[in-house]
């Protein structure tokens, strides 16, 4: 029952960590500014996407969170 709760946590934690991952990077904005002098919220380049460089962690989380779930559900 325990591998299961373990699991359970290791996964949510994974999932979290890679939503949360944008946020935790710094800044949503380049500080380009606007020709009137404002800042704007659009990015300096476009961005890449889901990149495994920056995500390991979280995958390895839920890698380990389902090995987890696999082994309690099978005692």
């Amino acid at each position: 029952m325990t591998l299961i709760w373990l699991g359970v946590l290791l996964v949510f934690g994974g999932i979290l960590q890679m939503a949360f991952q944008p946020i935790w990077r710094g800044r949503f904005s380049g500080g380009r500014w606007l020709r009137s002098g404002r800042d704007t919220l659009e990015p300096e380049r476009p961005g890449g996407g889901f990149g495994i460089k920056s995500n390991w962690p979280g995958l390895v989380m839920v890698a380990l969170g389902g090995t987890f779930l696999l082994a309690g559900a099978a005692i």
